[in-house]
This record gives structure tokens, C-alpha cells and sequence, in this order.
């Protein structure tokens, strides 16, 4: 998908060419031959797209029979009326020959939908949007649907998980959350497996602020209405986007010819702006080990409202909760989410069992930024965890958590803890050597535990099975690292 490029869409057809007999003589006086019939074009069978990815996590996620290519997400919000009005153009190709697909899409109401400029006809199961083409999509070709829609947007709601999604503040909006969240304000195959390139175009009242992903494309101000214009060009999960629309304290600068946004609520303290003012040079830190730095901007979002108590790693421009600037600066948050930018955001999950993959290396990113500004050593924060873990984090296997257990302690420190024992047992040149091959060959692209291993034992030519079981998949406290 990451490099598909959109065909316009031919309709299926069934040409069957009769026979045409002809009779008489020949100029010997012999009588001719009837012309073959030709073949008949086999006829294509239609069916419809899959409710879901078949995560084995979250079954009903995303959707089958197409990939995305492309977002083009225009939305209008009244934080006053709390209406958001959109438009949203989805490029994409059939995987299938599709005689129906689905958007995920909560809440909103759709009042249109055409499919390569025609109208489709278009029917709500819960937060799926069933869309039937005006005629059949052919597996391979590309295809363009618009949809508009509006309504009060919603959080979506899990038990489990937390709520995520679309949320009304005082001054605005905050559209966030894992592992889900981009289907309460646009139409979207919400799932990490199929990320797309995405343009944003968010229309609020003079005077607020409307922050999103990617490069920053400039505003315009009209009738008493400003449009703020993002866009980010490599390849994104949907639950990476992000919509933030309030008052803020806003800095700008460029970093390596690449654009650096910040913006803090003006109800933060400056402990927020100090902390995010650090981003370019965490990230400067992190290409040491990790490579070059993935996107083509920088920068943070700082909020207040109490119902964000996380920070979320959204692409080229992580959304922290205020709380963390609390007790003064803090760099190690910032480490956390910009290692994201390498890992889960450019090497996403192709599944949500392998999450371990984005919060592993984050957590051991924190524990190497530590390590370079001389407060700890990765060694001795691994020490720490191994000798403070509780008993559940050993019972939970960071390789395999469950739903439950998805954003679980094991999850974080465990996972850390497993790269620390990989380090240990390959030696720092193979070690750091795996970090900076895995983010360059999975660039832009999706990835599984079992691929990292794969890779793990390629570069380091050691049988390391017994390793990760342990560390990934073992319900006990696995003994202390060795070198292999």
C-alpha cells in the first residue's frame, strides 16, 4: 500500500462478441469455412468487504478489501454548538472485487457518498459505514470515495481501555486515543495494519488554534472563521492522527530544514514549554542509536484537560498531558514519545498482540536518555525493574498481554527489560546494530515480534528463541541476562 499509486477505476463489463457466419463460395468455388465464436469474457463475482482486519485482538477493527492510499480530511468545528461538519476523500485500491466496503465512523451522521464521482448508496451497522458502489470495485484498481458527514462527535466507549476518541473542552476539542480514536471525527479503516498519507483542513471560530499532524501548511481567515492546513506525508496509522483546536502559547522554529510547532495550553505552567522546547534535542539524542530521524517536522502539544492523563506518541507531534510538567521539567516523557516516532509510528504494528514492539522500545529509550544525561545507566534502571517488578508484571507476558493487559506495567518495563536482555546477550555493536537495521527495513511499514526476532538472530548469528520465550512469553521471572 505504501507505494500503491491511484488508477482511475474502470467498471467491470462483460463484452461477449458473437459469431459472425458467413456462407457462400471462395474464389476456387469452395465453400467457406464459418468464422470461430469468440471466447466470452469470464464474468467477475462481487462480494462484499470484510467488517474488520481480523485482528485477533480487536476482530471488528478496520476493514478488509482495500487498501488506503490516501486522506483528505476536511472538517468544520463549532465549539460553541459542539457540530463538527466534514468531508472526507478516502484514495484507496481493491484488494477484492468489491461489491460493497466499510469506513469506520461513530456517531456522525453521513449525508453523502459518491465512489469515483458517481453516488453510492450507503446504509449504518453501529460504527461501520457500508458503502455499495454504483458498480462493482475490481481487485487492483484504485478507486475515490467522498463522504460528508456531520453530528455532535463522541468519544468511543471501552470498559477495558478507557474512552477515546473526539472530546468537547471549555476552549475547543481534543481528538485522541489508543487504540482507537480517528472514527469519531472522520471516515477511516481504523486499524495500524493499513496507514495512508494524510492532508488536514479544520475550520474553527477567529482566535483558537487548530493543531494537527505533519508539516504545518499555513491558515486563512474568512467570515469569521479560520483554516489551518497540516499535512503529513509519510505513511500514518489512523490511530496516530490527532485534532486539538483551543487557545495555546505557540512556538516556531526549523531544525535541520524541517519545521519545529509547539503548542502548550495557556493554562499549563512553563515547566510544559521548557520540557517541549527540549524535543529536537531529545531527538537529536535519539538518531545516535536509533537512526535517522523519520518524519518531516518536529514538535509537541502540551493540553490540560483532566480527562488526558497519558501522552500519546501522534505522528511528528506527540500530545502530552499537562500533569507530567507538574513537579518541573521533564525530559524523560518527552524521550518516551519521541522514540515512538521511530517505533509505532514508523514501525507500526501490523497486529495489537505485538504491542511490546512500540512500548518496549520507548521505555528503554527513556532508560538510554537517562543514561545520557547522567542521572541513571540503562543497566541500573534495568536492575530497578528487575528487582522492584511485581509479581503480576512476571505472570503477564509482554509478547502476548491479552486486551486486559494491553497497556499493562509488563507491557512497558517488561518489554524494556527485554531489550535490555537482548543487549546483554548480543553485546552493544550487535545490539544497537538490530535497533538501527529494524527501524530502516520496517520504515513506513508494519511489523511482528516474530520479524524482529528473525532479524535479531540474523544480525547477531546467535539462537535467541530461548531469550525472547522467556522474556516475551513466560509467565515467571526469567533469570538474569548473560552474554550468549
Amino acid at each position: 500500500m505504501r507505494v500503491t499509486r491511484h488508477r482511475l477505476r474502470m467498471g467491470a463489463a462483460l463484452l461477449v462478441t458473437g459469431a459472425l457466419a458467413l456462407s457462400g463460395c471462395d474464389s476456387t468455388g469452395t465453400e467457406a469455412e464459418p468464422a470461430p465464436s469468440a471466447s466470452p469474457t469470464p464474468s467477475r463475482t462481487f462480494t462484499a468487504g470484510a467488517a474488520g482486519v481480523g485482528d485477533a485482538y480487536f476482530p471488528s477493527y478496520g476493514n478488509g478489501g482495500y487498501d488506503v492510499d490516501r486522506y483528505t480530511v476536511k472538517v468544520r468545528y463549532d465549539p460553541k454548538k459542539d457540530q463538527l461538519t466534514g468531508t472526507t476523500t478516502v484514495q484507496a485500491s481493491a484488494t477484492a472485487d468489491l461489491s460493497t466496503f466499510n469506513l469506520d465512523l461513530a456517531g456522525l451522521t453521513v449525508t453523502a457518498v459518491t465512489v469515483d464521482g458517481a453516488p453510492a448508496t450507503h446504509r449504518r451497522e453501529r460504527n461501520e459505514l457500508v458503502i455499495k458502489p454504483a458498480s462493482g470495485l475490481i481487485n487492483g484498481n484504485g478507486f475515490v470515495a467522498e463522504i460528508a458527514y456531520t453530528g455532535v462527535p463522541k468519544p468511543l466507549k471501552n470498559e477495558t481501555l478507557g474512552d477515546g476518541g473526539f472530546l468537547h473542552t471549555p476552549d475547543g476539542a481534543i481528538a485522541l486515543g489508543q487504540p482507537e480514536s480517528a472514527s469519531t471525527w472522520f471516515p477511516v479503516n481504523d486499524h495500524p495494519s493499513d496507514k495512508a498519507t494524510y492532508d488536514f483542513e479544520i475550520t474553527v471560530p477567529d482566535g483558537l488554534t487548530a493543531v494537527s499532524n505533519g508539516v504545518p501548511g499555513g491558515k486563512a481567515s474568512k467570515d469569521g472563521w479560520t483554516t489551518w492546513k497540516w499535512s503529513e506525508k509519510s505513511p500514518m496509522a489512523s490511530y496516530l492522527s490527532t485534532l486539538v483546536i483551543g487557545e495555546f502559547r505557540i512556538t516556531t522554529a526549523t531544525h535541520r530544514g524541517k519545521p519545529v510547532y509547539n503548542a502548550v495550553a495557556t493554562a499549563a505552567n512553563g515547566s510544559a514549554d521548557s520540557s517541549i522546547a527540549e524535543t529536537t534535542k531529545v531527538a537529536d539524542y535519539l538518531e545516535t542509536v536509533f537512526g535517522p530521524y523519520p518524519f518531516d517536522a518536529y514538535g509537541g502539544v502540551v493540553v490540560t484537560d483532566s480527562r488526558i492523563s497519558y501522552a500519546l506518541e501522534t505522528q511528528s507531534r506527540p500530545v502530552y498531558a499537562a500533569s507530567f510538567f507538574r513537579q518541573g521539567e521533564n525530559t524523560e516523557v518527552v524521550a518516551h514519545e519521541l522514540a515512538h516516532q521511530w517505533f509505532g509510528d514508523s514501525v507500526s504494528l501490523a497486529k495489537w498482540e505485538d504491542i511490546w514492539l512500540n512500548e518496549g522500545f520507548a521505555t528503554y529509550a527513556e532508560w538510554l536518555w537517562a543514561e545520557h544525561t547522567r542521572k541513571d545507566t540503562a543497566e541500573e534502571a534495568f536492575d530497578t525493574q528487575y528487582a522492584r517488578a511485581s509479581a503480576q508484571v512476571w505472570k503477564t507476558p509482554p509478547g502476548k498481554p491479552g486486551v486486559p493487559g494491553l497497556f499493562s506495567e509488563s507491557v512497558y518495563q517488561r518489554g524494556g527489560m527485554t531489550l535490555h536482555a537482548l543487549r546483554v546477550a548480543v553485546g552493544d555493536e550487535a545490539f544497537f546494530e538490530i535497533v538501527k537495521t529494524w527501524a530502516a527495513e520496517k520504515r513506513n511499514g508494519t511489523a511482528t515480534t516474530a520479524e524482529f526476532v528473525a532479524l535479531a538472530e540474523r544480525i547477531s548469528g546467535k539462537q535467541l528463541d530461548a531469550l525472547f520465550d522467556a522474556w516475551l512469553y513466560g509467565t515467571k521471572k526469567p533469570a538474569l541476562p548473560k552474554r550468549l
